[in-house]
């Protein structure tokens, strides 16, 4: 019997689509066959001076819930502090970086509540802090549930890999001080091929979630979609956009990096502020 080890990208594409179907199957029990028969949601083009608006707009939303959004945003650097801590305490110092680089793969999970206090300021409501988890009472919800699954378990794959990369170039054992772990990454050669390696396979995570969540989570809040419509829907807004959604990425990975510097703190302004603008990206990029 002949068995086949895929990488962990081929594999969590795989079970995106497994999970779009049951997901899907279990989420329509009940609904018309003319609801299930819509056309899969239209994509617009877009040109990278829009993303300019996209990030004012989140900058206004973030600006008219104040103190609101921080509060609700407060948890993120909480959490990659308390992180931070156990890759000290517990001799994880080599995972540092890629558990605070993860964010850019869990931020859209993370950001849905945000995508939803958006989505009812559209509508002209007064809209605080508790409203982020209507998210709950959407019909998409477990769709949501599955793919903040699927974009954690990515997370999970890019640790392992993080430590496999680590393991071949500077380990196998660990570090025996902060000093010396600097040392041995930025004057050895092994360290900088550990960078070079590192920031690579990063790149390859970050961007099959960008792929699948650039509009995914904003089109399943305010569609009755299933799972599978809406990975489909972002993969062709990568693919009618690859220069302007490129450019997103960028500006994504550069806020979540200005964020981290002072100790995550920054996290608390710049996670409402992009969640926000992904969700006038996706009003962009797929029309009503």
């Amino acid at each position: 019997m002949n068995v086949t080890i895929r990488n962990p990208i081929e594999w969590a594409t795989d079970q995106i689509k497994l999970a779009g179907l049951v997901v899907g199957s279990a989420g329509r029990a009940g609904v018309g066959t003319e609801e299930l028969a819509i056309r899969p949601p239209e994509v617009r083009a877009i040109r990278i001076a829009d993303l300019g608006d996209v990030v004012a707009r989140g900058l206004d939303d973030f600006a008219a819930y104040r103190t609101d959004v921080i509060f609700l945003c407060i948890v993120y650097p909480v959490i990659g502090l308390a992180l931070g801590r156990l890759a000290f305490g517990y001799g994880m110092l080599p995972l540092l970086f890629p558990l605070a680089s993860g964010f850019a793969l869990i931020g859209p999970f993370a950001a849905v509540g945000l995508y939803e206090m958006s989505r009812r300021r559209e509508f002209g409501g007064n809209v605080a802090w508790p409203a982020a988890f209507g998210v709950i009472g959407s019909r998409s919800f477990g769709a949501i549930v599955v793919l903040g699954l699927a974009l954690v378990a990515i997370f999970l794959f890019w640790l392992v890999a993080a430590e496999a990369i680590y393991q071949v170039t500077l380990g196998p054992e660990p570090p025996a001080s902060v000093g010396a772990f600097a040392h041995d990454v930025f004057t050895t050669g092994a360290g900088w091929t550990m960078i070079v390696v590192g920031v690579g396979v990063g790149f390859l995570f970050a961007l099959l979630v960008l792929v699948i969540s650039v509009v995914s989570f904003p089109l399943l809040l305010d569609r009755d979609v299933g799972l599978g419509t809406a990975v489909a829907t972002s993969v062709r807004a990568v693919i009618v956009n690859p220069v302007p959604i490129a450019v997103w990425g960028l500006i994504v990975a550069g806020g979540l990096v200005v964020g981290s510097i002072p100790l995550l703190l920054g996290l608390v302004f710049v996670m409402p502020v992009l969640g926000h603008a992904t969700w006038h990206l996706y009003r962009k990029v797929v029309p009503r």
